[in-house]
């Protein structure tokens, strides 16, 4: 029975992007050792889209209200992008301190629910 999702985010700068997670995000989080940390995130979903062979995957985290989040850690100096409207979703990219971007998504479709 699968019980979650690990993912993986690649950076050029891990030190500083594990700070961005655990001191501006706070998120909870486990040192296993050397300062090498695993996060605990808030429940996730899972989408499948269509790709070509071999497509990319993409990690977006997820939030209430997206122009809060924004402005919040635009404040902490963390650039952002403009918020756009896609409809089913508010998008933003925020830039991580090690230069890489994820996806910040404030969803406007039905999420599933755990029972």
């Amino acid at each position: 029975m699968i019980t979650g999702l690990h993912a993986i985010i690649y950076s050029s700068d891990p030190q500083a992007d594990r700070s961005f997670f655990r001191d501006v995000l706070g998120l909870p989080y486990v040192d296993t050792g050397d300062d090498w940390l695993i996060f605990k995130v808030p429940p996730t979903e899972l989408a499948v889209h269509p790709a070509d062979p071999g497509g990319s995957h993409e990690v977006y985290l997820m939030c209430d209200d997206i122009h809060e989040f924004v402005a919040s850690t635009t404040m902490r100096g963390i650039e952002c992008s403009v918020v756009s409207d896609r409809g089913w979703g508010l998008l933003s990219t925020l830039t991580l301190p090690g230069g890489g971007r994820i996806g910040i998504y404030e969803p406007r479709h039905e999420q599933p629910v755990v029972e």
